[in-house]
């Protein structure tokens, strides 16, 4: 199997960071990011094996049910089949913060199952990326082991990273301009 491995997180990477609320709680909500489909279709042209790891609180909160994430994973994956790419496998963590659990970023169980998954120990986890548009996305990233890229394409600017913790390895625009880089290091 491949040890090439991206994980992603969805909102203000793959889709446009919603305004409201800061969730996606219908299927007319989620826009796809210019340029995200071409960049899933690149990945998996060159081996790679993607899987989406988001905080879906949302759920949790009964702001929108599990169903209605279900519609918009599935319409998600479709659309991303069907301009040539490929997501292995959606981890979400429906669960609020007060939850305490480690599937929620910038906890690391969703990283470990897609890993178990993968048959791939955590310490595998430093061949792979994980991109993101938030600092808890940076922090699960680099406590899992992983190369880390922050996209300015969602809910956090570049100036604020000067005030985290973690910091990313690299910081680029978009899922784009991620794949160049993630492409651009490949084995």
């Amino acid at each position: 199997m491949s040890k090439k491995i991206v994980f992603l997180d969805r909102d203000g990477v793959i889709n446009e960071f919603p305004g409201h609320g800061n969730y996606v709680t219908k299927v007319k909500e989620f826009h796809f990011i210019p340029g995200a489909l071409d960049a899933l279709r690149r990945l998996k042209e060159h081996g790679y094996t993607v899987f989406v790891v988001s905080n879906q609180a949302g759920v949790g909160k009964k702001i929108y049910s599990q169903n209605k994430l279900d519609r918009i994973t599935r319409l998600m994956n479709k659309e991303v089949l069907r301009n040539g790419g490929e997501i292995k496998k959606v981890y979400y963590c429906t669960h609020t913060t007060q939850q305490g659990c480690d599937c929620r970023k910038p906890g690391i169980g969703s990283i470990r199952a897609a890993l178990t998954l993968m048959k791939k120990p955590i310490s595998h986890a430093v061949h792979a990326y994980f991109v993101g548009d938030t600092e808890v996305d940076v922090t699960a990233g680099k406590t899992a082991g992983c190369q880390t890229i922050f996209v300015l394409s969602g809910m956090s600017d570049r100036n604020m990273v000067r005030t985290w913790k973690v910091r990313p390895d690299y910081t680029v625009e978009d899922l784009a301009a991620a794949t160049d880089i993630i492409l651009a290091n490949g084995e």
